[in-house]
């Protein structure tokens, strides 16, 4: 009688010396153990400050003296300040103009990057270039280009262009939006062109062969598989506008007036030029819960926290 087939499948077992069919037993090891460093250095440096903020957003401190505790006087005298209804006004405009027009820019110039059009690689790279350059060297720029008296009007002898872009209360926020605009869009784009090449090329073979237009492949095909993307690059947006502060710092200071004073720099000006430290971190618990409701909301919306293309029919 036959003995029984001898399985050749190393054994797991709890015996770490133990050898199984001539070889030792394969071996678990507390994996969670080389997350701890990553962990530990994500809670000193990004929850422990950010709970720091939320504490001193109930204190009265000037940044020098000893913090005295004042309740909710901060948040009400915060959220009934004209200039902080101003300021959340401000970056909403903002956040929703930029988005509407980096989107579509960015869509279009990710997809001719990722063709295989004449020049592509060239024009590329000066598309890239934005990105090379810090926001306070393009602030320093701009505001040199955008000057009345020896900018680029002056230079072209345009009296069209010969205005006070960033001294008006009614043009110096579309000027913030175009610069911001003109900044960014390079690496959204980029984003984009990462979406487009992840599409399968047998969709558009088969749109193709049935006759579809360009624009028709453009809309039932790249457009729809581009879903996820579409939602990634919007959370970076609508996150990342609550973070513009340098570029506009530079470039207007916040003003004319309150004209441009959206919450990063208010926060800012509350707390270094007034030296109000609890009202500026109220302002900056503002900007944590709405950063926090933004990036979850979409990632609800989207089903997914990875950015990827949708391959629909295969």
């Amino acid at each position: 009688m036959s003995s029984p087939a001898v399985s050749r499948d190393p054994v797991l077992t709890e015996d770490p010396d133990r050898v199984t069919d001539g070889r030792p037993a394969l071996r678990t090891g507390p994996s969670g153990l080389f997350a701890v460093p990553a962990l530990a250095f994500f809670v000193f440096f990004a929850i422990v400050p950010l709970l720091g903020v939320i504490v001193l957003s109930f204190m009265n401190w000037d940044g020098l003296s000893t913090p005295t505790w004042a309740g909710i006087s901060n948040w009400q005298s915060a959220l009934a300040s004209s200039q902080t209804v101003n300021a959340i006004r401000l970056t909403l405009i903002l956040m929703v103009v930029s988005w509407l027009v980096q989107t579509p820019l960015s869509i279009a110039l990710g997809i001719f990057m990722a063709s295989n059009k004449r020049y592509r690689e060239v024009l590329s790279v000066f598309y890239f270039l934005p990105l090379l350059f810090s926001s306070a060297a393009l602030g320093i720029t701009f505001k040199a280009l955008l000057d009345p008296n020896f900018g680029i009007s002056q230079a072209l002898n345009l009296p069209l262009l010969r205005q006070d872009w960033l001294g008006s209360s009614s043009l110096a926020l579309p000027v913030v939006v175009f610069v911001i605009s003109w900044t960014f869009v390079p690496f959204h784009s980029l984003i984009y062109q990462g979406g487009v090449r992840q599409i399968p090329a047998s969709l558009y073979e088969a749109a193709e062969l049935d006759g579809a237009s360009w624009w028709e492949r453009l809309r039932h095909i790249t457009i729809p598989q581009l879903k996820y993307t579409i939602i990634t690059d919007s959370t970076l947006q609508l996150v990342g506008a609550l973070t513009y502060f340098d570029l506009i710092y530079v470039l207007t200071g916040g003003g004319p007036g309150d004209a441009t004073r959206i919450l990063p720099l208010h926060m800012y000006l509350l707390g270094f030029k007034n030296f109000d430290m609890g009202r500026a971190s109220v302002v900056g618990t503002i900007l944590l819960i709405t950063g926090l409701a933004l990036s979850l909301g979409l990632n609800k919306l989207s089903g997914s926290s990875k950015m990827e293309s949708q391959v629909q029919g295969l």
